[in-house]
């Protein structure tokens, strides 16, 4: 059995940039930093900071590219991929990436009236660039309920989710 499972959060570091394929697909690419904190043998408080390459393919890259801006916190789930190809110079170049399957913003977007650090989730397989769900975490301090409201454009209705809707 093999696995290939990648998930981070950090922050964008630039505007996600779209492109399309000959074939008419669409592929969005940026990039996350990660922060490594430590402290070492002599108590000084050490930190690093590791650069990520993205990529999102067909609807997430749609969602991505209109959603996402740089240093917004985001949640990526995918996998590893490396890529090769010969350079100008003759040399082989090689790339290593994230394909992502999930995202997930963890800080406000542009065109949501949420309050900034309230997380929103956008998966590939089912989301809407038109309708961001997000999850209130503040919705009811003396509530151990979540609750999940949905964002909609203006062609859908807003409603309230409790954990009971849920059929998982």
């Amino acid at each position: 059995m093999d696995l290939n499972k990648v998930m981070l959060i950090g922050n964008i570091t630039q505007d996600p940039e779209v492109r399309t394929t000959p074939q008419g697909q669409n592929v969005c690419s940026f990039s996350v930093a990660t922060n490594l904190t430590w402290t070492d043998q002599s108590g000084q408080r050490q930190q690093r900071a590791e650069f990520h390459n993205i990529v999102a393919w067909r609807k997430l890259a749609d969602i991505c590219a209109q959603y996402l801006q740089k240093g917004k916190k985001v949640y990526i789930e995918g996998r590893l991929q490396t890529r090769n190809w010969q350079g100008q110079d003759g040399l082989k170049r090689y790339r290593t990436e994230i394909v992502a399957d999930n995202m997930i913003m963890l800080s406000g977007g542009p065109g949501t009236n949420k309050t900034a650090g309230a997380p929103s989730a956008t998966k590939s397989t089912s989301a809407k660039p038109d309708a961001v769900p997000t999850v209130d975490l503040n919705a009811d301090a003396k509530s151990t309920k979540p609750v999940a409201t949905v964002a909609a454009g203006s062609n859908s209705q807003s409603g309230t989710i409790t954990i009971e809707d849920i059929p998982f």
